[in-house]
């Protein structure tokens, strides 16, 4: 396989890791009205998923760094499709949580999988657009899947909805197998270390700047996952929409937040490639939450349906802008641990996914309004861009004969 082609895989993989996970969020009136559960109690699933996705990344990173992205993205992707056709066999809410805190578990090596191919086939100049690529397949996917899984939920019952997407991942989990090879054929040019003795992995996620990076990691999960299990139902809710007019708008962040992630990737490579080099991972990070800021707590004051709607998309577009800078620092300061480090920055990310997704229909049911929830969400984007100014990966660059010299990543 090319580069481009390895790239493009994991776009794919990222569209239908997204359009699985969005389509409890899109089938959440049918599945609701089939096992007659509350708000509550599907926030309760919501939960479920963040919760066994979160416990399952450092393991499925640490397999990824062991056994390689071939065999560990087939048995992730295999795993995750033949849960999610599963899932469609739930008889009730006990059920129901079971089975999707198992299909969180099982897709929660796909990410680390990915960031390990990312570092085993691309050099360290390219893998901001890399990661940029790959991520933004999840928006696409999940833009997406709002209005395909409300359309096949008007064709088919959910439950043979989530059997014909189980069906599609175990497609591309053979195609992968087949195909893939754990390094390409031509070796990457070698890379010089650092001096001293490199950290264990142990004190790397020990180390100061991973708090920093575990604490933004929260925050930007805390506001993004509304977007893709809450907003849905509350622009539905909040302004009287049918089905088909809520999926419309709903498409509108995620879109956008695609190409967050390509403008954030893009830049990330281009100001590595500067004097402004050791703020290459920073200055989008800082940037994209700034606009998550403003864009969260512009939803307090959101009156009408497109004001709404915009204010969502400037909060998914600014926690989007960060993605990719975050993924990259792991790999900077990770090395041949980038599988098992970047699996626990997602893990914390993901516990606040876990805590937003009951916060939401909590703080909403006590206060009668969503806007303690969106002011919660503005201060820990705040507070994630203190963090970024103390986030330190790379050395600066130096010239020497009149050539740009950049020495290996901190650490």
């Amino acid at each position: 396989m090319k580069r481009y082609a390895v790239v493009g895989a994991l776009f794919t993989l990222s569209m239908l890791l997204y359009i699985d996970r969005v389509c409890l969020s899109a089938g959440k009136g049918s599945i609701a009205t089939d096992l007659h559960l509350s708000d509550t109690a599907i926030g309760w699933v919501f939960a479920a998923f963040s919760l066994g996705y979160s416990l399952g990344q450092v393991p499925s990173g640490w397999f990824a760094d062991r056994a390689g992205p071939r065999l560990a993205l087939t048995v992730v992707v295999a795993g995750w499709s033949v849960l999610i056709a599963l899932t469609s066999t739930a008889w009730n809410l006990t059920s129901l949580v079971a089975l999707v805190f198992l299909f969180g578990v099982a897709e929660a090596g796909s990410l680390p999988g990915g960031l390990r191919v990312v570092c085993n086939w691309l050099p360290p100049e390219e893998r901001g657009r890399a990661n940029g690529v790959q991520f933004s397949g999840m928006r696409i996917g999940a833009a997406i899947s709002f209005p395909l899984v409300t359309w096949m939920l008007t064709r088919w019952q959910w439950r043979v909805s989530f059997q014909l997407l189980g069906i599609v991942g175990v497609f591309w989990a053979l195609a992968w197998m087949l195909f893939f090879r754990d390094h390409p054929a031509k070796p990457l040019p070698k890379v010089a270390v650092p001096v001293g003795p490199i950290p264990r992995l142990g004190e790397i996620l020990r180390s100061r700047r991973m708090l920093f990076t575990f604490a933004q990691y929260f925050a930007i999960n805390f506001t993004f996952i509304i977007c893709v299990t809450w907003m849905l139902p509350y622009l539905k809710a909040q302004y009287h929409l049918t089905d088909s007019r809520a999926a419309a708008y709903s498409m509108a962040p995620l879109l956008f937040g695609a190409t967050a992630q390509w403008i954030a990737g893009f830049a990330v490579d281009r100001i590595y490639r500067s004097p402004l080099r050791i703020w290459s991972r920073r200055i989008p990070g800082i940037v994209g939450l700034s606009i998550s800021t403003i864009g969260v707590l512009g939803l307090v004051r959101a009156d009408s349906l497109l004001t709404a709607t915009a204010c969502f998309t400037m909060a998914a577009f600014g926690v989007d802008m960060t993605i990719s800078p975050s993924w990259v620092f792991c790999a900077d300061i990770a090395g041949k641990n980038a599988g098992s480090v970047s699996a626990a920055m997602n893990m914390i990310g993901n516990i606040g996914a876990f805590v937003s997704a009951l916060a939401f229909p909590y703080l909403k049911q006590l206060t009668g309004s969503a806007v303690t929830f969106f002011v919660l969400a503005g201060i820990l984007n705040i507070a994630g861009i203190a963090c970024w100014l103390q986030m330190r990966s790379l050395e600066p660059a130096e010239v020497v004969n009149n050539v740009l010299v950049r020495p290996a990543p901190v650490g």
